[in-house]
């Protein structure tokens, strides 16, 4: 058997939400000098999900993970003691409180609680991307024959940075004015080899342009407690930026000679940084590759960007509402600090949620 032919696929897949729900006026209500300028005009982002502080709730980081992982395993033919490998991709690593993790990792902490005793576990680290890091990892696994299936997992306890934000921002054009954006969710996905063309990942192509990692630093605070997300992304022209996407996966289906159109895509999912971004990257798109764009996914509006889980969850909630079209083939398309481009292919019609 070639391992084009041992291809993964999506087998279940989890989330969590947490029950909080804060406004855009209400956060910025919050801000100590607030912006001159229309947030939620501005960003599209009219509420997010915001973690419980209580520690009963088990919304720290590591609790929103577990509770996502267990979601998917709800929905999965496996138990947990069935998986191969766990795979954490959590950015904001936060357990007991206020304690940042980064020993014993979150995959072997996860894959213990969760009963995963025999799996191969670790972390990854990858911004925004760390989800489809995850992903092309143990596809990657699952195509070489090392193992038979696999959970990825995420929880972003993002809010943190806008609560320093809120403290310390000068004015909109702070380097936190993004950290505003943010919202706190949980996602977990299962995969397994693929039996038949209606789930498979055709495939999942990652880059990384080293040089422009220091556009995006998340670090303790050096004005106040807390954790802060600075962001520059003057160095690197916004029509650069744009377009990195369609020229990196032009260029991954002319290998393969393709063209986007040839495709077939159903429906695409940006990652979810704002409206106006989502819309400039496909109207990009569009005229890049010379084509319409598929039908455009988005929660940001309801969650904010919710960093690695975002795509997932997207996906999450479109085929929980049931009107996904069976069969139908998603393009994810990742937008990371680093900076990371990229394109996951897939056919979805018998995914567990």
């Amino acid at each position: 058997m070639t391992s084009d032919a041992r291809g993964s696929r999506f087998e279940a897949l989890g989330a969590y939400l947490p029950s909080t729900v804060q406004s855009t006026p209400d956060l910025v209500a919050s801000v100590v000098r607030p912006p001159d300028v229309d947030l939620e005009h501005i960003t599209g982002v009219a509420e997010r999900r915001v973690y419980d502080r209580r520690p009963e709730a088990g919304e720290d980081s590591y609790g929103l993970a577990l509770k996502a992982a267990r979601d998917a395993l709800g929905h999965s033919r496996y138990d947990a003691a069935d998986l191969d490998v766990v795979v954490s991709a959590s950015i904001t690593r936060f357990r007991d409180g206020d304690d940042f993790y980064f020993e014993p990792s979150f995959a072997g902490l996860l894959a213990h609680e969760l009963g995963a005793r025999r799996a191969i576990h670790f972390d990854v680290s990858n911004a925004c991307a760390g989800m489809m890091t995850g992903v092309h990892l143990l596809d990657r696994m699952i195509r070489a024959g090392i193992v038979r299936n696999g959970l990825v997992v995420s929880g972003e306890q993002a809010t943190r940075v806008a609560e320093t934000a809120a403290r310390e921002m000068v004015d909109s054009y702070d380097p936190q004015f993004a950290s505003l954006s943010v919202g706190d969710s949980a996602v977990a996905v299962v995969l397994d080899r693929a039996v038949d063309e209606a789930d498979r990942i055709h495939y999942v192509d990652l880059m990384t342009c080293a040089e422009y990692s220091h556009l995006c630093l998340g670090m303790p605070s050096d004005r106040t407690e807390g954790i802060a997300l600075y962001t520059d992304n003057r160095q690197m022209h916004k029509a650069d930026r744009l377009r990195m996407w369609p020229a990196f996966h032009g260029d991954q289906l002319a290998k393969l000679g393709h063209g986007f159109a040839d495709e077939g895509f159903d429906y695409i999912v940006q990652h979810q940084v704002g409206t106006r971004f989502i819309d400039y990257v496909n109207r990009t798109g569009a005229r890049e590759f010379g084509t319409e764009m598929p039908e455009s996914l988005s929660v940001v509006e309801e969650f904010g960007n919710t960093a690695s889980t975002a795509h997932f969850l997207v996906l999450h909630r479109h085929l929980k509402a049931g009107t996904a079209r069976r069969g139908a083939r998603y393009l994810l398309v990742p937008a990371a600090s680093g900076v990371v481009t990229g394109a996951l292919s897939a056919t979805i019609t018998n995914l567990g949620v």
